[in-house]
This record gives structure tokens, sequence and C-alpha cells, in this order.
């Protein structure tokens, strides 16, 4: 029976597309509120007057400009950094291969020493270990999971890490801003845009909850938690400068 893996993680485990992405929608998620949200503060905390001093036209135009600036700067970084733990993992398992070849039995006792320190007694992992010498694709998976600690990079996609980044970014970052695409700039708009900002981060938590199915209390508590210090930052940093 051939098993399609693709399906049977979504129908057995439950692993979605959000699940597969949940590292990078977090991660742009968090980063695009948390910025967004800066300049935001950062003028609040600037005007010595209060929120009612700041003007929308210069929010929108600071904060739309680091929104895309820093969504595409995160989603190339994030499409070099998932292509260069790609490559990394791909020539350490090609020197694992080619260790196998050329000294088949002192990697055979590396792998009756992990197999041993996993639980088996030393007898049957010498016994397994002789089987699983004779196919050194497999052995080399586990040498790269057990001896390197290396998770398998080989079918991850940089641009797809790199584009889920950028949305999930621009999606979430576009929350603070927009209380000023709707109202003038007053003192209860910079307040909308608190509450939308912490909205945007409590909706970012019980996505981890979804995804992750742990507790919602620390997955939404520390979500919010860090994001509410970085705000709270570049509040501080605007009221010193400005002040």
């Amino acid at each position: 029976m051939n098993i399609d893996w693709g399906i049977h993680r979504r129908e057995e485990h439950g692993l979605g597309q959000i699940q597969e992405y949940l590292k990078q929608i977090v991660y742009g998620g968090n980063d695009g509120i948390v910025t967004t949200f800066a300049i935001v503060a950062g003028f609040a905390g600037a005007s010595a007057d209060g929120a009612a001093q700041i003007g929308a036209l210069a929010v929108l135009v600071f904060g739309l400009a680091n929104l895309f600036a820093d969504a595409v700067s995160m989603g190339l970084g994030e499409f070099l950094s998932t292509r260069s733990q790609r490559d990394l993992y791909v020539s350490h398992r090609r020197i694992e291969l080619e260790e196998l070849e050329a000294n088949p039995e002192h990697e055979r006792r590396e792998l009756v020493q992990m197999l041993v320190e996993r639980g088996l007694e030393p007898v049957a992992a010498d016994r397994m270990s002789r089987e699983l010498i004779q196919c050194p694709e497999l052995v080399a998976d586990m040498m790269m999971s057990y001896e390197l600690e290396m998770p398998d990079m080989r079918n991850g996609s940089p641009a797809l890490d790199g584009l889920m980044t950028f949305l999930s970014f621009v999606t979430f970052g576009a929350i603070p801003l927009a209380p000023y695409f709707l109202f003038e700039p007053t003192v209860a708009t910079f307040y909308a845009s608190v509450a939308a900002t912490f909205s945007a981060l409590v909706l970012l938590g019980i996505l981890r909850w979804w995804s992750t199915r742990e507790s919602m209390l620390r997955c939404v508590g520390e979500t919010v938690l860090v994001g509410s210090v970085c705000a709270v930052v570049a509040y501080g940093v605007g009221a010193i400068v400005g002040g």
C-alpha cells in the first residue's frame, strides 16, 4: 500500500496549511503588529499635548511606508534564512552519506550508541544496526536527526516561507493603522488603535492556540505580553525624545 504522506498528514494528524506555516504566520504577524503600532505609539508619545496633535496623514504615511518596507525585508529575510538552512542540511547529509560509504563500521558503532541511548538493549541495538546499515539513506536521516539534531529541510520552500511571512506581516500589521483610515486623529482614535492592536495580538494568540492546542491562556498571554512590552517601549521612547 502506497501512502500519500501529504494527505496522511492532513487527515490523520490534522496538519493543514496554517499549522505548516505557523512559525512564519506568528513571526510575521507579531512583528507586523508591534512594528506598525510603534509608529503610532511613537507619534503619540512624542506629542506634548497628547494624541490629538498627531496628524493622521503623517501616521499613515510613516506607518504604511514602514509596514511594507519591513514586510519586504522580513519576507526576504525568511527566504534567505530557510534557503540557508536547507543548503546546510543538504551539505551535511551528503557528508554523512560519504562517511557511511568510506567507513561503514565506524558509522555502525555510532548507530549502536544512538540506539542504546534511546532505550534499546546493546544486543538488540547491535543486531538492528547491522540491518539498518544496509540502507545508507535511512541511516543518514537518523544521523542528521539524532547526531546533528538538524530538522529535515529538503522539502522546505524558501519562497513560500518568505511569502507567508510577508503576507502575515502586512495583514496583522495593518490593524493598528485601521482607525486612522476611518477617523480624525483624536485622542479617541489613538485609544482605538491601542484597542485594535490588543485585539490583533489576542487574535494571533488564538491562532497559536488553535494550531497547537496548547493552553489558550499561555498562547494568548505570551503573545499579548510580548507585543505589549514592545508597544510600551515604543511609546516611552517617543515620550523621551519628544519631551
